[in-house]
């Protein structure tokens, strides 16, 4: 697949995010060890009702630095890298949507959380899913659902609803060819494209930067193997059934998942909430990174 680096325009003023971005401490990092062997790097802070924030893939959880000190003035907050990603153990097995469930699972039993709201960007959101499907909906009160498309990879059969419904970004070549491309001396180059591709134009090159690092601590043969399993994965059948109580979150600029698709999700879920973010303020897929004021009071309203 080929990707082009996104065009820039004049005409809408930067969100303050954009601005304002710097880089900032390091929060305390405590660990886990999965049920197959595998240290699991998390960042916990706060006091209260749980909150658990599960990064996109190839992401980590540094990423939500500017959820974390906001929401832990009111919440437990933990965030925690997947297997693989981040400061977590890297291993080249169960690197499958199933298995980071299985870890989310462990994590929340270990932790003896009740009562847990989860939010996930990007494929966070789809091991949601795969939890809800593997384990229904123990432990959890409330689903913050951030810019995941409900599957990735088109069928050439589909109509151009059901294209748009999907939100797949994809066709099965195209996955193929990108896997192929992160298991290659491309990867690098692979990578900076899909995060020029995720930003608005107004994204500093210090906030770039910081996204390509966050993402290369993951080697890219794993993120690879990651990816064919996420990118085939269907959710379409699962989200009809979500009966918890869910925000989901949109940029409609997002160059990772089409609005459409998540308002496809919106409509899916009886009484659940849609917030979409314009190019204006940051709506590209790391909105929360772009434009956290208005993350951060989007979720302490729906949290409260």
């Amino acid at each position: 697949m080929k990707l082009e680096p996104q065009e820039s325009s004049d005409s809408i003023a930067p969100p303050t995010g954009s601005q304002r971005w710097q880089k900032e401490g390091h929060s305390p990092r405590r660990a886990f060890v999965t049920s197959d062997g595998v240290q699991l790097s998390y960042i916990r802070q706060g006091s209260g009702r749980p909150i658990v924030l599960l990064h996109g893939w190839s992401q980590c959880a540094e990423e939500f630095k500017h959820q974390i000190g906001p929401l832990s003035a009111q919440y437990d907050v933990i965030a925690v890298d997947q297997r693989s990603h981040g400061e977590s153990q890297k291993v080249s097995y169960g690197l499958k949507i199933s298995r980071l469930a299985k870890d989310l699972y462990e994590l929340l039993t270990r932790l003896d959380l009740n009562e847990v709201a989860l939010l996930g960007h990007s494929m966070g959101s789809s091991v949601i899913w795969c939890y809800l499907d593997l384990f229904g909906p123990e432990r959890l009160s409330k689903l913050i659902l951030v810019d995941q498309s409900p599957f990735l990879t088109s069928d050439p059969d589909w109509t151009q609803q059901e294209l748009e419904d999907s939100g797949a970004i994809f066709t099965a070549q195209q996955v193929s060819e990108i896997v192929a491309a992160l298991r290659s001396n491309e990867a690098e180059k692979v990578t900076r494209l899909v995060i020029d591709q995720g930003v608005t134009q107004y994204a500093t090159p210090e906030m770039k930067e910081w996204l390509i690092q966050c993402n290369l601590k993951m080697p890219r043969d794993l993120a690879g193997t990651l990816a064919y399993n996420h990118w085939h994965m269907d959710w379409r059948d699962l989200i009809q059934r979500i009966n918890l109580p869910t925000l989901i979150i949109s940029g409609r600029a997002s160059g990772g998942t089409s609005w459409k698709s998540q308002q496809w999700i919106h409509h899916q879920i009886k009484h659940s909430q849609f917030e979409i973010f314009e190019e204006a303020e940051g709506g590209q897929h790391f909105m929360f990174i772009e434009n956290p004021e208005k993350f951060n009071r989007t979720i302490i309203k729906y949290l409260s």
